[in-house]
């Protein structure tokens, strides 16, 4: 598969323990493919979720907090101790990486989305992992499950942005299942070339205790992103090395090809 520019998405139960603690092994991981894509002259844009789950750990909390001040207090301690992981690991591997921090009303203004985009190219062009999340901290779409709703859909917007070749969703199942006689298999549905009302059918809209996206909010992320041709994948992120294989084209997850439209 020829993508030169991918945008890369992880979700909070791909980074942290379930309870509420980061998986420093699987940021690690993470850093060390993204650099390696890198060097290889690919332009990567990660977009991370776990802000929450980070401020959760850092807390000392059992759960994810009720009261939306204090989500928004968890999120501004969970970030800046996010970035300092990954700072961390990519220094480790000789990477600089960057922090972009998004809301709805930043896309949705067409002189600010403007600047944004500039932000990247030259981020681009100097070699610089952009790590991106959505502002928490003062916008509430993410944690109250607006318009923006989650990451899924904002690394999709940010995959369109960019015009970039591919979005790779990392999540903690293998893909979209295929059902049987009603039921869920385990198999996984290797490509979709139209998003129906059929493969809705087979998500549902189930979160992690920590995340707060489920399946049917990627499939709407990356219906958004084929609309605007882009390619997508959603696979597990159990082995970080995954996301070679979606480069080299080996089936794995299930795989979104841009440029159909439903015409139901």
């Amino acid at each position: 598969m020829a993508s030169n520019r991918i945008v890369i998405k992880v979700g909070t139960s791909s980074l942290a323990y379930s309870n509420g603690k980061l998986n420093l092994r699987q940021i690690e991981k993470l850093c060390q493919v993204i650099t390696d894509l890198s060097n290889r002259g690919k332009e990567i844009v990660l977009i991370t979720s776990g802000a929450i789950g980070a401020g959760i750990g850092r807390l000392g909390l059992n759960d994810k907090p009720k009261k939306l001040e204090m989500k928004q207090a968890t999120a501004a301690i969970g970030q800046a101790y996010l970035m300092q992981i990954y700072q961390r690991f990519f220094a480790k591997y000789s990477q600089l990486c960057a922090q972009m921090l998004l809301t709805k009303e930043i896309v949705d203004n067409h002189l600010k989305r403007e600047n944004v985009v500039r932000t990247f190219e030259e981020l681009f062009k100097i070699g610089v992992i952009p790590i991106v999340n959505e502002n928490d901290s003062v916008s509430t779409d993410e944690i109250i499950g607006d318009v923006f709703s989650d990451n899924d859909n904002l690394s999709s917007v940010v995959a369109v942005i960019n015009k970039a070749d591919l979005l790779i969703i990392l999540s903690n199942i293998d893909g979209v299942y295929k059902k049987v006689n009603g039921n869920l298999s385990n198999n996984v549905i290797n490509n979709v070339d139209i998003i129906t009302e059929e493969i809705y059918g087979y998500v549902s809209n189930e979160k992690s205790s920590l995340g707060t996206g489920g399946m049917s909010s990627k499939l709407n992320a990356v219906k958004y992103a084929m609309d605007n041709s882009v390619d997508s994948i959603i696979c597990n992120s159990k082995d970080l090395n995954i996301i070679y294989d979606c480069l080299e084209g080996k089936i794995v997850g299930t795989f979104f090809k841009a440029g159909k439209e439903d015409e139901n």
